[in-house]
């Protein structure tokens, strides 16, 4: 990499789509546009940021009035509550009764304010949503026990992850730890039992979306997924992939107002400016951890 290259900056203005590759400014229409002719579009989050959750909602509602033929998957479910999530869809179920049958509270634990304008947009459209995540159990056990100890019969109609990748291996290591003075990322920190447990949860999440695909018309499938399980094609993007999914989208928003070159290439098709976000709003238990004990205990 040449010394211009390694020190490229990127300005950023508030509501515009940069594409990551040049720095340069996409133009919005054009941009959707696209999207909307990919099989699946993937919308990442911080789970606990309000503005984030505003701007997936924007999008999808564009990319709605695109291609109405559309689905909405969540990683909040697991796929256990499908028909939940269907009866929500033919309005059969209060909000207090909808969060109530998901297990809201138990199974994903955020703020479901955060999401209610999403599902409720969902519902007032008739846009199918799509419960993508997996049975957590399944993914302590592929974790520590590794994934042929599991049955056939008990793997949630998952089927084997792609191996990861070395760049991978050191994604999920700058996610979960500080880097060195130097910046370099000791990759050996990353154990493989926690990398069977994060592909886990990148396989559940393809195979689901890939399994909405399988059918005569098929709808564009948008994504409502970590940021960590998509970021620079890795994660849900790669199993995608490994699955023959190959028209994949990755969109992402941020509050930088710019952006080294280097850290920034490949993240994903266009990153959104958002205005800046108000305050968080995370469990209370997650609240009471400092920053690197979150990150160690939410990878995405």
């Amino acid at each position: 990499m040449d010394a211009v290259a390694a020190t490229a900056r990127f300005d950023h203005p508030r509501a515009s789509w940069l594409d990551p590759a040049d720095g340069s400014l996409r133009d919005e229409r054009e941009l959707l546009t696209a999207m909307a002719g990919r099989q699946v579009v993937l919308l990442g989050e911080t789970h606990t940021v309000p503005e984030i959750h505003r701007w997936q909602l924007h999008v999808a509602t564009v990319l709605h009035f695109l291609r109405p033929n559309m689905a909405v998957g969540f990683e909040m479910f697991p796929r256990r509550v499908q028909p939940v999530l269907d009866e929500w869809i033919e309005g059969g179920l209060s909000t207090a009764a909808f969060l109530a049958k998901v297990e809201w509270e138990t199974v994903w634990g955020f703020a479901a304010e955060l999401y209610l304008p999403l599902f409720h947009f969902c519902r007032r459209h008739r846009v199918p949503m799509l419960a993508l995540n997996c049975h957590r159990p399944l993914v302590t056990r592929v974790g520590k026990e590794g994934w042929d100890a599991v049955p056939e019969n008990e793997r949630d109609g998952l089927t084997p992850s792609a191996p990861a990748t070395m760049a991978y291996r050191r994604y999920l290591a700058g996610l979960r730890f500080d880097r060195s003075a130097s910046g370099e990322v000791d990759v050996s920190v990353v154990t493989d039992r926690f990398i069977r447990a994060q592909q886990t949860w990148d396989r559940a999440f393809a195979c689901n979306i890939a399994r909405a695909l399988e059918v005569a018309e098929p709808p564009l499938v948008v994504g409502i997924i970590g940021r960590g399980h998509l970021e620079y094609g890795h994660g849900t993007p790669y199993q995608l992939r490994d699955l023959g999914v190959s028209s994949i989208g990755v969109l992402l928003s941020t509050a930088r107002d710019h952006h080294e070159a280097p850290p920034l290439a490949g993240i994903a098709d266009a990153v959104f400016r958002l205005d800046e976000p108000e305050p968080e709003i995370m469990p209370a238990k997650m609240a009471e951890m400092t920053a690197g004990e979150r990150r160690k205990q939410v990878s995405d």
